[in-house]
């Protein structure tokens, strides 16, 4: 394994809403990611994912806990050099391009922001020069530097974002549902050119999503979330042939196959919670080796029985 360019432990960020009391949207979360790997991090809508992202990246302050990235504490006091630095070392791609782009400023302009923030070139000729590579890079045409947003499909405003998010040279992308946005026939073609840019330039990335199959396909380990908790954590196959947590297993039952028979009896294991034991302290747990689950200690006992551990 390689070395940990992230460490996140015991990540907390609690919104205060109103009336409501305290939301917990990411309550406790503990998790590393690898230089050079894709760790993807599912859940259904509301779970907290996003939430994570943003407060990994500093667009939420979190509520406790540490992120370090680099061994560096990215929650810690900084001065403003020190933050410029932090933001070109880790980039985001959002979920929908459509309100991630400004629509007042050209191509040009949205992608050569980070080029103009961090001083990466040095007059016009080699900014353009730059924008026009970065756009070949992820797909487009160096003829797109001049047009605005409003003039490019779905798929290709994402790239677009793309390109933005590249333009600085980063170590590590956050992609916060980078292709929930898209039609089913470009989503494709969006994951198999992060693939690319990942082996080309040796990127990081955290892909955020809530489709599994999509998840599996691109990443090298997966966690589950829910409810702000990660509840499983082990490496791409592991969690699909072999899923402990029952929250996991409802998620992957609800996945359909390109199979009319399997369709017509597949059976969709619905959740509980109110299966755990609430008298129990629920932990993070290695069951097996890197396979990791949130557990109370008899369900514990439960599950390495039932796996022969």
């Amino acid at each position: 394994m390689n070395e940990k360019l992230l460490e996140v432990k015991d990540l907390k960020r609690h919104f205060n809403s109103g009336r409501k009391g305290v939301l917990k949207a990411v309550d406790g979360l503990t998790f590393d990611i690898y230089k050079g790997e894709t760790f993807g991090l599912v859940g259904e809508s509301g779970c907290g994912k996003s939430t994570t992202g943003r407060t990994i990246i500093r667009l939420y302050e979190a509520t406790s806990g540490q992120v370090k990235f680099d061994g560096e504490d990215v929650h810690g006091k900084k001065s403003t050099s020190e933050l410029r630095a932090f933001n070109r070392k880790m980039q985001m791609i959002f979920q929908d391009p459509s309100s991630s782009l400004n629509p007042r400023m050209t191509v040009l302009d949205i992608i050569a922001e980070g080029l103009d923030n961090h001083k990466l070139v040095n007059n016009a000729k080699e900014r353009q020069a730059r924008v026009e590579e970065l756009l070949e890079i992820v797909g487009l045409n160096k003829e797109h530097a001049n047009r605005f947003p409003h003039e490019f499909s779905g798929g290709q405003r994402q790239r677009i974002g793309i390109a933005r998010a590249l333009a600085v040279e980063p170590k590590f992308i956050i992609a916060d549902e980078p292709i929930s946005a898209l039609d089913v026939s470009i989503q494709a073609q969006v994951v198999n050119l992060l693939k690319k840019l990942q082996r080309d330039f040796g990127l990081t990335y955290l892909f955020i999503a809530h489709d599994l199959s999509m998840v599996k396909y691109l990443s090298d380990r997966i966690g589950v979330m829910y409810f702000g908790n990660m509840v499983e954590l082990a490496d791409s196959d592991e969690l699909y042939r072999n899923p402990i947590h029952p929250y996991t297993k409802s998620l992957l039952s609800a996945i359909p196959l390109p199979d009319p028979i399997y369709e017509k009896s597949r059976k969709r294991i619905a959740y509980d919670p109110s299966i755990h034991n609430a008298d129990e302290p629920a932990e993070f747990r290695e069951i097996k080796p890197r396979h990791w689950v949130r557990c109370t200690p008899s369900e514990f006992e439960q599950y390495k029985a039932e796996h022969g551990v």
